[in-house]
Order: C-alpha cells, then structure tokens, then sequence
C-alpha cells in the first residue's frame, strides 16, 4: 500500500531558502526540471508578497544564476530560474552523505509539492511503501533536520481542507474570528486585510481561492452533473 506524507526538511542550504527568508510574506512553490544535467532548472510560483522585493532577492540571491517572470495572474506569479549551483555544489558543506542523496534520486517515490521556507523546504510527497518513505526520512533525519506532518495510506480520503495552503488557512481563521462571515459582519474586508498585513484586494483573493477550494473538497463532490 502506498503512502502519501507531508514533512519538513530544516536544512537552510537548500535551493532559494534565501529567498523565502527575504520575502516571508509569500509563499514559494518550487519545481525542478531535471532535463537540464546538474543544474535543474527552477521554476517557481510565487503568491503574495511585493513583487519587487521578490524579484530583488532573486537578484542577490547566491544560488540564482538568472531568471525570467513568465507570466502572472492576480497576486500569483511564475518564473524560471536557472540555478547558479549544482546541488552537490550547493549541499556539499551542509551534507556529509552526497552519495545518500544521489540515492534518494533513485527511490520509488514521486515529490509532488515542494514549499521553499526560510530555514528549509515542505514536501509531499507519494511513497511506494513504508520502506521507501522511511529511506527518505531516515536520510534527512540523520543529515539535517525531518518533522513529519502528516502521513497517510493512499487510499484513504483527505479531511476537507487539507488543500489549504497556511495562507489560505490563516485567511479563513481570522476573518471567522473576527466575525468576518457572521450576518450581520462583524468585521470589514479590510480590517481582515489589515490583520492580515497584506492589502483588502488581496485578501478577497486569498479567501475567495479558500473557499473555492473547501467547497471542492467537499459539496462539489455530491453535486449530480449539469444536463447538457
């Protein structure tokens, strides 16, 4: 039976952490295209967050050769970076085992999402057992730092809301607490926003994408299809 996890890999060498620390206010998801040798290529999509100071640290960042904005979409967007490092370059002084990491490349495992955080990456992935899983983590335990955050058989359902990303989730939280959905309102878009730290417009996004998200992964679900 296959497992799915979500986990915390504390290791502040990894790609574009720099970043993330520059600018914590937005979330960082990361792809890496293996295609191109070494030096996979990075794309990353960016929500939240000034875009100039994303874009400037980018620019310092050590790890960033250059990078391209290749489009956006209300407070989200894509780039592609091209990585100034090799990973074995860009680990080496943090990694005794480079050949263990070499061998996780190998694994039955496929990483689906991975979050750049200032003092590391969030991942989830799928694992073919336990044994390849515990591989992973065993590595990362012993090499820098591994906190588990949810793991789960593949074919068990997802309690509703685990699409969230923390932003999304933070968003909900707090306009339910300041009375954000009650009727009448006890709070306006702004005073969301301003708890937030982020604009109003960006608020609305913000819950107006949770939402949309929470009724998918619930009630969208038992609604019969539409007649043609």
């Amino acid at each position: 039976m296959g497992l799915i996890a979500e986990f915390d890999i504390d290791c502040d060498a990894l790609p574009l952490t720099g970043v993330a620390a520059a600018v914590p206010e937005a979330t960082l998801a990361l792809e890496l295209q293996y295609n191109h040798g070494e030096r996979p290529m990075f794309i990353v999509t960016a929500t939240g967050g000034e875009t100039r100071a994303l874009e400037g640290a980018m620019d310092d960042a050590f790890d960033v050769a250059d990078w391209t904005r290749i489009g956006e979409s209300g407070e989200t967007r894509r780039y592609q970076a091209a990585p100034a490092r090799s990973f074995e370059e860009q680990l080496g002084d943090s990694l005794d085992d480079l050949a263990g990491l070499e061998a996780l490349a190998t694994a039955d495992a496929i990483i689906e999402r991975i979050e750049v955080r200032p003092a590391g990456w969030r991942q989830t992935g799928w694992f073919a057992d336990r044994d390849e899983f515990g591989r992973f983590a065993s590595f990362w335990r012993r090499s820098a730092g591994f906190e588990l955050r949810r793991l789960a058989r593949d074919g068990d359902p997802e309690p509703p809301g685990e699409g969230l990303t923390d932003r999304q989730n933070e968003a909900l939280r707090t306009a339910y607490e300041l009375g954000y959905f009650d009727i009448p309102r006890g709070a306006t878009l702004r005073e969301v926003a301003d708890e937030l730290g982020i604009t109003a417009s960006s608020a609305s996004e913000r819950l107006r994408r949770a939402q949309t998200r929470l009724i998918a992964e619930t009630v969208a679900t038992t609604w019969p299809p539409l007649p043609n």
